[in-house]
């Protein structure tokens, strides 16, 4: 342990007399360090963001859509995911699969009116990035969404398509400055109609995929009317037991073929969504991400060991007269060598201190976006600070085992 002190005590001093250099050394390493944290650290926020999405909606839910999902999976285990775009789904064939699908389930029908609505409150407007969305009185549930002020639609308001709404988080702070249960019985504007505020949803949270704050929810019949019958419209199921919701969709796919009227052996024309799926297909795609961050990671840190074998065979070249000195005086070959080994290993283990502390905020500053908590991703940390030592090592074996061979009468007479 004394020994150990001694020559991380020579290691500080030599560090400090050669402050530049050193200092150079130390932010190449660094940085190399702080791009590969930064990177898996976004990737934790990104995984973080998606699994909230997801689990938002519900991992007992799926969705009938009008796109055409198809998922191809490799020996290797990747996985390849094309979208087309199917025959849209109209609102007789979505109230005809409602009315039909007798599994023990909750159906709801929604449609999306735009994504580029304005709203207004008095002087107060949002920017023209409000998602617009009809739904039915089932909705709420079956999304697993959550009022924090006022009710769901009532019966009759979803029969006559009345200028009712609920409103997302986001969009009730915009326009109500924090308070939203100001907002109960206000009356806004959606573009140019009036709408009367019935409900406002708890925050959601954003993510990669959308911001589910940033709407407005409005009666089906009303957005029919306010958008017209064009636009495809999604069936969600929700299932009271998770174990049969795949005994579900195959129900569900089943019974929207003969609604088609689709031949035996033609293929569908529509998809069966399930949350778990896509969220593997998500996840696959950013663990290739990682991988690919790794061996970025690993070039720069192949620079980071020949920039610092260079400094520590310079620093032995300045030095030889110093090593002379130590050896006269009684200094073994083992004692010089593991002072320029410590040394090295120190240098790099402050690199890739400064890096990896520089790298979690920079990978966490990604969190603000998706609105995750801030994540420390300890396994990274633990593979950063791992791979310094290493690049140490190897960085510095060689200059110690030169210094420690130099012959101590020929380092004497060096100038």
């Amino acid at each position: 342990m004394m020994q150990l002190l001694f020559n991380v005590t020579l290691a500080f001093r030599a560090i400090r007399t050669n402050r530049l250099r050193s200092v150079l050394t130390i932010a190449i390493i660094g940085l190399g360090i702080m791009a590969l944290i930064a990177i898996l650290t976004a990737i934790d926020v990104m995984r973080a963001s998606v699994y909230t999405n997801f689990s938002s909606m519900g991992v007992n839910t799926f969705q009938v859509t009008s796109d055409v999902v198809k998922t191809k999976r490799h020996k290797g285990g990747g996985v390849n995911i094309s979208v087309s775009e199917g025959q849209n789904i109209t609102y007789d064939e979505a109230k005809t699969f409602k009315e039909r699908f007798h599994f023990p389930a909750t159906v709801s029908i929604s449609v999306r009116g735009t994504d580029v609505a304005t709203v207004h409150y008095k002087s107060e407007k949002t920017n023209p990035n409000v998602r617009i969305t009809g739904v039915d009185e089932s909705y709420i549930g079956v999304t697993d969404a959550k009022l924090e002020q006022g009710r769901n639609f009532s019966a009759s308001e979803m029969a006559s398509g009345s200028n009712t709404c609920i409103l997302g988080s986001s969009t009730a702070k915009k326009l109500f400055k924090n308070k939203p249960s100001a907002a109960i019985n206000g009356i806004i504007s959606v573009g140019d109609v009036k709408c009367r505020v019935v409900g406002v949803m708890e925050p959601k949270g954003g993510s990669m995929m959308m911001d589910g704050d940033n709407t407005v929810l409005i009666p089906l019949n009303t957005a029919r009317s306010l958008y017209g019958g064009d636009n495809s419209f999604l069936i969600s199921v929700k299932i009271p037991d998770v174990k049969i919701k795949d005994v579900a969709a195959e129900e569900a796919e089943g019974l929207f073929r003969v609604i088609r009227k689709l031949p035996l052996g033609t293929k569908n024309n529509f998809s069966v969504t399930q949350n778990n799926e896509i969220v593997s297909v998500v996840m696959n795609s950013i663990t290739y991400i990682g991988w690919a961050a790794v061996f970025i990671g690993i070039i720069t840190l192949l620079g980071s060991v020949i920039g610092l074998m260079n400094i520590m065979l310079v620093s032995v070249a300045e030095r030889t007269r110093e090593i002379g000195v130590s050896k006269a005086l009684g200094a073994r070959s083992s004692t010089i060598k593991r002072q320029f080994l410590t040394e090295s290993i120190l240098i790099s283990l402050m690199g890739g201190v400064s890096g990896v502390i520089l790298g979690m905020l920079t990978g966490n500053i990604v969190g603000i976006f998706f609105k995750t908590g801030f994540v420390v991703p300890w396994l990274w940390i633990g593979v950063g600070v791992s791979l310094c030592a290493i690049v140490g090592v190897i960085s510095g074996i060689y200059p110690a085992i030169k210094a420690s061979r130099l012959d101590p009468i020929v380092a004497l007479r060096y100038e």
